[in-house]
């Protein structure tokens, strides 16, 4: 926990720690991968889990320094803001993606050879130091750098031919940051999926000029044949925030996609908290990202002043309700991915309580979800929407 104190405090140290170089001195270094990742924000746990907002870093970031000087940044967050409204107008994506990895695990049980590469990629015992290095990195901090992380994702999918979505289930299961949108969709992008035709090849001159010599790899794929897969899938729509309650017992359902409850504008009868989540399927999610998750809940606890009702599935969430005597729960929204799945049918359950669930989406989320329809380079216009009265 040393490298991601887990707490809104520390979030917004390192936060302001790194805004007076989140200009030129980013743009200059940021695709530098070397121990103690200095030259980048180390801000994504805490944006993952909104324990500090994009728009909060936005406005930071903005008041110190010009557009033009901090744009290399400003696209960094716009980046998970984007792969979050692709994902929420194309959820087949993750609906295909659990899928593929359910089939792909089976593959693991049945194939020897392919568990044998699957656990020496896992271990980071497949003989390239670079992708050894970074496979024990994440495992330790549960953290890597993005451009790492590209690197790895290529060496994943185009040397060693491991199937990419056990990949990306890799990266879930242990990195704090780990965004089923921007993981999954990254992922993709790398394998030529999401772009079509488009991939990324990890090389060793670029992987040595980015780690300052540190890793010079040989036996490394020269070149990245687009893996093959269906068409994207049909756009649909984003949905709305519900009425806010404006009266009645109002109970507040708090979850790891958003621990900035604040912004409901609520007094709380009851306050309740699903866990974090443990099985990332197929397998259970690292220690370490269940520990920084359930510490993250207690420092909304810590800030709020008040002990939460643990709740771990609908059941639990529709039992709290009723024990609470609530006439509403409201809930930030949670984009999909793990969480969303498991609160499946909460909206039905509740109203047979004939209790209102009343989710609420932020004006940020709203505002760009919509228009990430095409590729990053139209979309990123949308940032002076986001950012036109700061």
């Amino acid at each position: 926990m040393n490298d991601f104190p887990p707490s809104r405090d520390a979030a917004l140290a390192r936060l302001a720690d790194f805004v007076p170089h989140a200009g030129f001195d980013y743009a200059r270094l940021r695709n530098f991968d070397t121990p103690g990742h200095s030259e980048v924000s180390r801000l994504s746990p805490y944006l993952r889990h909104r324990l500090i907002t994009e728009e909060e870093v936005l406005r930071a970031t903005l008041a110190q320094h010009s557009r033009e000087q901090a744009s290399k940044f400003i696209d960094e967050v716009i980046w998970r803001t984007y792969w979050k409204g692709v994902l929420e107008l194309r959820p087949a994506l993750w609906t295909n993606y659990k899928a593929d990895l359910n089939a792909a695990w089976n593959q693991v049980q049945t194939n020897g050879g392919l568990r044998a590469d699957w656990e020496a990629a896992c271990k980071g015992e497949i003989g390239i130091d670079c992708f050894d290095h970074w496979a024990h990195e994440l495992a330790e901090t549960g953290y890597l750098h993005n451009h790492a992380r590209m690197w790895f994702a290529s060496i994943w999918i185009f040397t060693l031919r491991l199937p990419w979505v056990l990949g990306a289930d890799f990266f879930l299961r242990h990195l704090l940051d780990g965004d089923p949108a921007a993981n999954t969709l990254s992922w993709r992008w790398v394998g030529g999926l999401q772009t079509k035709g488009k991939t990324y090849l990890a090389r060793p001159d670029n992987i040595a000029k980015f780690t300052q010599g540190r890793f010079t790899p040989k036996g490394l794929a020269d070149h990245a044949v687009p893996l093959e897969g269906p068409d994207l899938p049909a756009l649909g729509p984003v949905p709305p925030s519900d009425p806010s309650p404006k009266s009645g017992k109002i109970g507040l359902l708090i979850t790891t996609e958003d621990l900035s409850p604040d912004f409901t504008g609520h007094d709380f009868h009851s306050i309740a908290a699903l866990a974090p989540v443990t099985q990332t399927d197929p397998l259970l999610a690292a220690p370490k990202l269940r520990a920084f998750q359930a510490n993250c809940i207690s420092d909304v606890e810590q800030r709020l002043g008040t002990q939460f009702e643990s709740v771990t599935d609908v059941g639990n969430i529709v039992n709290w309700a009723q024990n609470a005597e609530l006439n509403h729960v409201v809930m930030a929204y949670a984009p999909i991915g793990f969480v969303a799945d498991r609160l499946t049918g909460l909206r039905a359950a509740l109203q047979k309580k004939n209790i209102n669930l009343s989710v609420q989406i932020r004006q940020y989320d709203t505002t760009a979800w919509p228009k990430a329809t095409h590729g990053f380079f139209r979309f990123k216009k949308v940032a002076d929407d986001l950012t036109s009265d700061f």
